[in-house]
């Protein structure tokens, strides 16, 4: 079982979820990105950054970068999923 100390530390190291370059402050860089960018190129924004780690895998993190791809799919889906639901409320 993890303790609370090691989820932090665990939570404080996470360079795919929550790098610690992105982090400063009281918002993520990405909340800020999304809220200067319209929906549609909020998207476009999530789309490319997906590729751009999918592309350059083999030659710089393999595996981390992978994961950040992943990453930006997953944000890319919660996206589409929260207009959708906004949209027929």
């Amino acid at each position: 079982m993890t303790s609370m100390k090691e989820a932090h530390a665990i939570a404080d190291n996470d360079v795919v979820n929550h790098p610690p370059h992105y982090n400063s402050g009281k918002i993520e860089c990405i909340e800020a990105i999304e809220a200067m960018l319209s929906h549609e190129e909020f998207i476009g924004y999530l789309r490319g950054n997906s590729l751009k780690y999918r592309w350059r895998f083999r030659y710089k993190d393999f595996i981390q970068d992978l994961d950040k791809a992943t990453w930006y799919e997953a944000k890319l889906k919660q996206v589409l999923l929260n207009k959708d639901r906004d949209e027929s409320s």
